[in-house]
């Protein structure tokens, strides 16, 4: 096997092309033996490709969570949190309840990580992200040609759980953007329960409002608090 690691000067014990600091620090891979779940391939291998090394079943590391806190590995690498412990700080909660809570799995303590939200309005797309960690992506539905979507830097500045748009419907799971002028919400609904516009995410039809699907938007108004940074490109 070539010791890819080399190239670096990089100390590699079992020259499998990753190096010792990475496999102790990193992916928590045996640094004696270049193949640590024993299926046949590499850790190198694997990880290039996507694979968890830690794991003989050909499974990706988004769908790999090896010590069952329930945060991916993917996710656990982007942390940088320990693969192998549920808490890698040691705080008595576990990596994912404390990402899901909105606070730093690598500090004990109630360290909170900065959340924000990122509209592309040319891919009708919202990602939302945890530090410097993106953690999902949602279809939306912007403005129109004519009521576009304002672009811009703003920040949520109000919430509320069903509000009433002057055009004659409902917005559940209203989150205000500069001052009420626009904001993000649930697909509208009319007085009779019909829901507006079901088939038009990832089109933009609104009247300058950012629209999410049924579950994406309730979801995130539960975990955007106000002050939360919008920012629409």
């Amino acid at each position: 096997m070539v010791n890819i690691a080399q190239a670096n000067l990089l100390p590699d014990s079992d020259l499998d092309g990753v190096p010792d600091a990475d496999e102790l620090n990193v992916y928590f891979t045996d640094v004696n033996n270049q193949d640590t779940d024993s299926d046949g391939y590499s850790d190198w291998l694997e990880l290039i490709s996507g694979y968890s090394p830690h794991n003989k079943a050909p499974i990706k590391l988004e769908d790999n969570d090896q010590d069952g806190d329930g945060l991916s590995d993917r996710l656990e690498l982007n942390f940088h949190t320990n693969l192998l412990s549920a808490d890698t700080d040691n705080d008595g909660y576990n990596d994912y309840e404390e990402i899901m809570s909105g606070y730093d799995p690598n500090q004990v303590g109630k360290a909170r990580l900065d959340k924000r939200i990122e509209i592309n309005l040319d891919k009708q797309e919202l990602s939302y992200f945890l530090g410097n960690v993106g953690m999902d992506t949602f279809s939306i539905s912007s403005g129109k040609p004519g009521m576009r979507t304002p672009i811009g830097h703003y920040k949520i500045d109000s919430k509320h759980e069903r509000a009433w748009s002057s055009y004659g419907l409902w917005m559940p799971w209203w989150m205000s953007l500069k001052n009420g002028y626009f904001g993000i919400h649930e697909l509208p609904e009319w007085p009779n329960g019909a829901k507006e516009g079901e088939d038009h995410l990832g089109q933009p039809v609104s009247h300058g409002c950012v629209r999410l699907g049924i579950g994406p938007a309730e979801f995130l108004y539960d975990w955007a608090p106000i002050g939360t940074p919008v920012f629409i490109y």
